[in-house]
């Protein structure tokens, strides 16, 4: 890597950073929200904490903290600007919203949320806090875009530690996570600057009528994965009405309870030639390609048969791992089609371990409420920030076109041509030129901080403003 392609990339960041910095209000805090986000992209450390964070910029531990957990800045400003700054690098007519949760393990009771819960991050219950997240996916990326935090009803009941977690009054009446989705939905509609047809997600959400509603409400479509016990009637029930008996009133017709079955067992009864191979997208080995089946159902609403939906079936290709969907799609929709929104969802799966291992997204210590949607939305924008990388910067095929699957091979280590967190180490500036020479040595195919002529060396820190 050269001097320009140093200096560049420092350009990069700064144009990053200066399209945010307004938004975070008077001139200290836009000077610490480049400090903080410089360290979330720096720091090698396995925990991105102040203490951590401070040693990659020009701000101390301290002053980190109080960026955090006392500046008043608006996070869902920033997250507005985030999604103005995304829209013309993600749209795409084949974009979909993908809504889903992460676990953080916390201890201790005056962590804000922090209550014992399952936690996926560690799959079982345990001490966590849980945050719902929104994102944004398509064919030009994939982003995660909003965040809330769940607020357990042991919070929600108990004002005094509400308080004491600087939890907002507005806030601490119970609002379940299928809500919390449902409320990022509608702000990013109103907000318009990333838009979506589709809206997908796990069974925790497809099996909430009400979220479902609330999302055809909207207007979206949805394809929404829904538990194997989530009981079904055929598009046309058989009804039947029992004899009168005496004088009361005369009996209505009910629905013929055999017909009502489980999703599991519709598909077990599916004959063989309904189900299609159907190619999902691009994965690290190849092509994605699953077994897939759907068939007109009605859902069961108290019991009785409720509106017409499509049911989706799906198999790994040896007919292991079954899932099963629910959409609202009219009946002219390609399977492929459902099929390949119904797998949008588990790029969510990936961002999730990537920011988690690159941004620190799970790697911080407040306890109040501002605290963590602070530290949250910086994380979105450093992870904002590495896709602004993988887009600008590229792997390119022969014709010059984007390689396949390049956001993903950027993200990790062992990227052949450019990572740009390993990137992000050698340009953003480090205190010492020690600290400098060991983010060079990470990279095997760089020169040592010894053989690297002072010119193309690591650019300083800005002074402390």
């Amino acid at each position: 890597m050269n001097l320009e392609e140093f200096s560049r990339l420092e350009v990069s960041f700064q144009s990053f950073h200066g399209e945010f910095a307004p938004v975070f209000g008077r001139k200290p805090c836009q000077r610490r929200s480049e400090d903080y986000l410089r360290g979330l992209l720096v720091q090698a450390a396995e925990r991105g904490n102040a203490e951590n964070l401070s040693e990659v910029t020009a701000a101390s531990d301290r002053v980190l903290q109080r960026f955090l957990s006392e500046a008043q800045w608006d996070d869902a400003a920033v997250v507005g600007k985030l999604q103005e700054y995304l829209g013309p690098r993600l749209a795409d007519p084949e974009a979909v919203w993908a809504v889903d949760e992460s676990g953080f393990v916390k201890q201790g009771r005056k962590s804000v949320a922090v209550s014992r819960q399952y936690c996926g991050a560690v799959g079982k219950v345990a001490n966590c806090q849980i945050g719902v997240f929104l994102a944004h996916v398509g064919p030009r990326g994939r982003a995660l875009v909003d965040k809330r935090l769940y607020l357990p009803e042991v919070w929600t009941q108990d004002a005094a530690r509400c308080a004491a977690a600087a939890v907002p009054v507005a806030r601490q009446e119970y609002q379940s996570t299928t809500a919390l989705a449902l409320e990022m939905l509608g702000a990013a509609q109103r907000r318009g600057s990333l838009t979506a047809d589709w809206v997908t997600g796990d069974d925790a959400y497809g099996k909430s009528p009400t979220f479902r509603d609330g999302v055809a409400k909207a207007g979206w479509r949805y394809v929404l994965e829904v538990p194997g016990d989530t009981p079904v009637w055929p598009q046309a029930p058989t009804w039947e009405t029992a004899p009168a008996v005496g004088r009361g009133r005369p009996p209505q017709p009910q629905p013929v309870v055999t017909e009502r079955q489980g999703v599991r067992a519709r598909a077990a009864a599916l004959p063989e030639h309904a189900w299609q191979e159907t190619e999902v997208g691009e994965g690290a080995q190849g092509p994605r390609i699953y077994r897939f089946a759907g068939e007109p159902i009605r859902e069961s609403r108290a019991g009785k048969p409720g509106g017409e939906l499509w049911l989706i079936h799906k198999q790994n290709l040896d007919g292991t791992e079954p899932r099963w969907f629910f959409s609202n799609a009219p009946w002219d929709t390609p399977l492929t089609k459902l099929a390949q929104v119904a797998m949008s969802r588990w790029p969510i799966e990936t961002e999730f371990e990537a920011d988690k291992s690159q941004v620190a997204l799970d790697e911080y210590e407040v306890r109040g409420w501002p605290g963590w949607h602070h530290h949250i939305t910086m994380c979105l924008l450093a992870a904002a920030f590495l896709l602004t990388l993988q887009q600008d910067w590229g792997e390119k095929d022969a014709a010059g076109d984007a390689a396949p699957g390049a956001s993903d091979r950027l993200r990790t280590a062992a990227a052949p041509a450019l990572d740009p967190r390993s990137v992000a180490r050698l340009v953003i500036p480090h205190p010492s030129a020690q600290r400098a020479g060991q983010a060079i040595a990470r990279a095997p195919s760089r020169p040592s901080a010894a053989s690297t002529p002072a010119a193309v060396r690591p650019l300083p820190l800005r002074p402390s403003l």
